[in-house]
């Protein structure tokens, strides 16, 4: 059975992404890998603010920190592949993100990688970030970028609503 894997993050483009994904194991017959990468720092981080609370027992351990994002990502892809027949299954790592991205895809074995890019610029050039440059210019197979802000749906229908002039 051919994989692919989807880079899952929270927000709106995170939705989109493992709707795009679905769509295309649900023609191809794929399993979608779900990977959550937590930069190494911003864990760290996580890390030292459950320390600083002060209890012997507030720990954030990878275990906990995996559990969670794994269980994320399953809400997500449930949510958004609940009308789709596909299968998928979850992976949280902590890392450098398009490093991470790449060995998983090669542990992985995986034929196609789906991920988010950034906005266009206001020439409509895509932005892509150093994340998705370094995976599109690295693996060796299609990679899916669905380009957009990454906010959750509400705030977006905020912000647009707060510059139309009354």
């Amino acid at each position: 059975m051919k994989q692919a894997l989807v880079v899952v993050t929270p927000g709106e483009r995170g939705r989109r992404l493992v709707r795009e994904a679905g769509a295309y194991a649900e023609g191809t017959d794929t399993e979608l890998v779900l990977l959550t990468v937590v930069p190494e720092d911003e864990f760290e981080e996580r890390r030292r603010a459950v320390a600083s609370i002060g209890s012997s027992d507030a720990i954030y351990s990878l275990e906990q920190a995996a559990e969670a994002g794994e269980r994320e990502a399953m809400e997500i892809a449930d949510d958004v592949l609940g009308d789709v027949d596909v299968n998928y299954r979850p992976i949280w790592t902590v890392g450098r993100e398009a490093d991470t991205i790449l060995d998983v895809a090669e542990q992985e074995g995986v034929d196609h990688v789906f991920l988010g890019g950034r906005r266009r610029s206001p020439t409509g050039k895509a932005l892509f970030g150093d994340v998705a440059q370094k995976v599109l210019l690295s693996f060796d197979g299609p990679v899916t970028l669905v380009m957009g802000e990454d906010t959750v749906e509400s705030e977006s229908k905020a912000a647009s609503n707060a510059n139309t002039p009354a």
